[in-house]
């Protein structure tokens, strides 16, 4: 009878905890904008950034590589070569074009654009995979547009063509994850997502770090010590603890209403970027992250 009794109770504290743990998630990961833009501040360029983002994270997913290789089945070379695509795609070419651009905006916009991935990831069901679009599907997406382009235009007026070219690499960036997400989606149930990330984590992270040694000399490893640790923390506070938090989250209350709890994600990079980096806060970006935030929450509640 008490068992009966305390179960809603239990329930929803198991709720609030996932959402709990879906927010740290998700302001962390939202966190690696602000991150980078310190970094910036040390005349550090993407390539630089980017790999000691991957060398500081290698280990941590080299490790949990290592553990479910020795616990879980063997792959085939099929599935370690889907992998591979994946992890250049989704963590490599991705973060890359997200840092190029980053260069050029501001971290509060580059979180809008790259909050439109969702959007990105049904438009191209609906363009090649043939996947139909309801009514409430196309006002989600035009309204989180909307939204996007009312920043974009905002932050053109100040930044001129900068805006432009760092938005552009930051909506590659969108589309190239949109293109990880679906490619992973069958992956995941054969492999499983801890393992799938792990993996293609270590593959984004070798690519990042050869990337560096082809196009940069041995020298650049030399730099001032506040950026080892803003790298640090944009390896193991940005990276490594939003995907295992993401995860854990996504197994307690399941992934839509972990992905609902990640709309905190670009109000928290907006607020974050005035604080820490000093970027205005005008009424038209509160009114386009607004838009944006309407729009995905109206696609989160689409039928399935």
């Amino acid at each position: 009878m008490n068992s009966i009794a305390s179960s809603p109770a239990s329930e929803r504290k198991l709720l609030l905890g996932g959402l709990a743990i879906a927010i740290s998630g998700a302001v962390l990961f939202s966190a690696k904008a602000i991150v980078a833009k310190l970094i910036y501040r040390y005349h550090v360029d993407a390539v630089t950034l980017i790999a000691f983002r991957m060398m500081f994270s290698l280990p941590f997913f080299a490790a949990i590589a290592f553990w479910k290789s020795r616990t879980e089945p063997a792959l085939s070379k099929a599935q370690l070569g889907k992998i591979v695509v994946l992890g250049l795609i989704g963590y490599y070419l991705s973060s890359f074009l997200d840092f190029l651009g980053l260069q050029y905006i501001t971290a509060g916009l580059e979180r809008l654009i790259l909050f439109l991935t969702p959007s990105f990831v049904l438009l191209i069901s609906f363009l090649f995979l043939k996947k139909k679009v309801g009514l409430l599907e196309w006002a989600a997406l035009c309204t989180a547009y909307l939204g996007t382009i009312l920043v974009f235009l905002h932050d053109a007026r100040t930044g001129g063509s900068n805006v432009l070219l760092g938005g552009a690499f930051v909506l590659g960036s969108a589309l190239s994850y949109a293109m990880y997400l679906l490619m992973s989606g069958e992956m995941v149930k054969h492999v499983g997502s801890l393992r799938l990330v792990a993996y293609a984590m270590c593959v984004s992270s070798v690519a990042c770090i050869v990337q560096f040694f082809l196009l940069r000399p041995v020298s650049m490893l030399v730099q001032p010590m506040p950026v080892y640790g803003l790298s640090l923390i944009n390896a193991v506070f940005c990276t490594v603890f939003p995907v295992f938090l993401t995860m854990i989250a996504v197994a307690r209350i399941g992934a839509p209403t972990a992905s609902q709890a990640g709309m905190i994600g670009p109000v928290s990079t907006l607020f974050l970027g005035a604080l820490l980096l000093g970027e205005p806060i005008t009424g038209i970006q509160l009114g386009g992250t607004a838009l944006v935030l309407a729009g995905i929450y109206l696609l989160s509640k689409k039928k399935t």
